[in-house]
């Protein structure tokens, strides 16, 4: 099955989406309800934990897709599925919003390395953009190293601007 093939399967059924999508931010309020005023935060940053990886893996799929459909496909905005393109990640910033607002993300296990994912995939797709927007065929007189440091660089800078972003 190829990708194509899923968002078409998508897009003929997408009640099993929408309801996905809809129910991560009811449950990430439904989950803060019922953890206000327990003292087991560990339990309750590993529920988070996984109502974060459910929705981030998901949303981060869809924000990279929209990203290269946009920037190199140059797919217009009036084409975009929403159900595929926009509610993942819709539903992504709903429900680390809601979660944000009941425990810090540096209490859920393996936030930190979902934000560097994010980060890198970001830096990557950014630095594709550059090399596409510059139309070079090849590199001849820039050493490796330079453009090791200017990646280096420019995913210092995005690390950065997340940090504060959160």
């Amino acid at each position: 099955m190829t990708l194509t093939q899923l968002f078409q399967y998508i897009s003929s059924n997408p009640w099993p989406a929408v309801a996905f999508f809809a129910l991560m931010p009811v449950l990430a309020w439904l989950i803060g309800e019922l953890a206000n005023g327990s003292r087991d935060v560990q339990f309750w940053s590993y529920v988070y934990a996984v109502l974060v990886y459910a929705v981030s893996i998901p949303g981060i799929f869809a924000f990279t897709l929209n990203i290269y459909l946009f920037l190199f496909e140059r797919q217009s905005i009036w084409q975009a599925n929403i159900i595929l393109q926009f509610l993942p990640i819709i539903s992504l910033a709903l429900t680390l919003m809601l979660i944000k607002r009941k425990i810090p993300f540096a209490l859920i296990p393996g936030f930190g390395k979902i934000s560097g994912l994010l980060t890198l995939i970001a830096a990557l797709i950014g630095l594709m953009w550059f090399f596409d927007r510059l139309h070079l065929v090849a590199w001849t007189y820039v050493p490796f190293s330079v453009i090791l440091i200017g990646f280096v660089l420019t995913l210092l800078a995005i690390r950065f601007a997340w940090s504060k972003l959160f």
